[in-house]
């Protein structure tokens, strides 16, 4: 695409959409054409700040030739009617996670796109943290040796008041609990550092706050290549967030990120070549805590996408990878049901 600058259409304004508008605006190959939210004031407000065109029905939005990419942050149960919506009328899809609430659609949204011939990427933002993609990196250059088992944990804090804001937080329709909401770019992290899921077992509880789903939970999953998981996920901390930590262990590795968002180098430990030096060096390094659970990665994100529909390549989260958090969740919550392990992809 020879395009000087992709238009982007941001649907949702609320909570996550700042982050949007924040990373738009740091690309100097796009600009932010048009905006919209069915809260009135909310489109309006942003249509002003973001000098953009406002909209109340997405619909509308759809039709404007200067809207290349549509970004999706609307509730989760909303994803993918949109999704395809925007996709039929030739638009790029970057969306929100959970990329969708049930399997069958994220199959649709995908089978859409790509018959459309547009591109799909799934906002999994901790992807880009540097300590992320160090570890990465250590984990392709085979430096762990043999994966032994890894853990994904969120010890935050959500209280009534945060599920007050909208009526469709914390429903089992439009946003799912803390594995679903709160906990899936851990789960995402761990799957993409250890590899498919065979199976899951997990609980789930609703133990303090007045929603439909789980605000706590546990699970465990063994991966096709051999390795465990444990997930442990909560919303129930108090009084404030602790963290969001991703452990990963090999015969000849350990790495622990933590920080609230993933964001800081823990323990980095590796055999051979990864001596003090290394250590220091990674520890020494590390982020600063972002002002936010939403991390610093949602720029790199969409220049990412961007670059994706100028070169006409895959994104760096197409759907195919960006739904697997997703389906791992839906297979943690069919076991919660019934009792049992779940061969995942899970049954509707």
């Amino acid at each position: 695409m020879s395009k000087e600058k992709l238009g982007f259409g941001v649907i949702g304004c609320g909570r996550i959409a700042a982050k949007h508008f924040e990373a738009i605006a740091a690309l100097p190959e796009a600009e932010l054409t048009a905006v919209c939210d069915v809260v009135l004031e909310r489109a309006d407000r942003s249509a002003v700040t973001h000098g953009a065109r406002g909209y109340y029905n997405y619909e509308e939005l759809l039709k404007r030739s200067d809207v290349d990419i549509v970004t999706i942050a609307t509730p989760s149960g909303t994803h993918a009617e949109i999704a395809v919506a925007a996709a039929k009328a030739g638009k790029h899809v970057l969306v929100e996670k959970p990329m969708a609430m049930r399997s069958a659609d994220m199959t649709r949204m995908i089978s859409i796109c790509r018959m459309a011939g547009v591109k799909l990427g799934v906002i999994h933002q901790n992807r880009f943290n540097p300590p992320v993609r160090a570890l990465r990196t250590a984990l392709e250059a085979g430096r762990f040796g043999k994966l032994t088992h890894g853990q994904a944990t969120v010890r935050w804090q959500r209280g009534e008041e945060y599920y007050a804001q909208a009526p469709w937080r914390g429903t089992k329709a439009q946003d799912g609990g803390v594995l679903m909401n709160q906990s899936i770019h851990a789960i995402d992290l761990l799957q993409w550092m250890l590899g498919e899921v065979e199976s899951v077992f997990g609980y789930k509880r609703t133990a303090l706050r007045p929603i439909e789903e789980e605000d706590v939970a546990v699970a465990v999953l063994r991966f096709r290549g051999g390795a465990l998981g444990v997930i442990e996920a909560a919303a129930t901390i108090y009084p404030h967030n602790i963290e969001e930590t991703l452990n990963v262990f090999g015969e000849t590795g350990s790495v622990i990120l933590g920080g609230v968002a993933v964001n800081r180098v823990e323990v980095w430990e590796f055999a051979g070549d990864g001596g003090a030096a290394e250590r220091e060096a990674m520890l020494a390094g590390r982020e600063a805590e972002p002002p936010n659970i939403y991390g610093f990665g949602h720029t790199a994100l969409f220049a990412d996408m961007a670059a994706a529909v100028r070169d006409d390549r895959p994104p760096a989260v197409p759907g195919e990878e960006g739904r697997k958090a997703a389906d791992i969740v839906l297979g943690i919550y069919r076991s919660a049901e019934t009792g049992q392990p779940v061969t995942l992809p899970a049954e509707e």
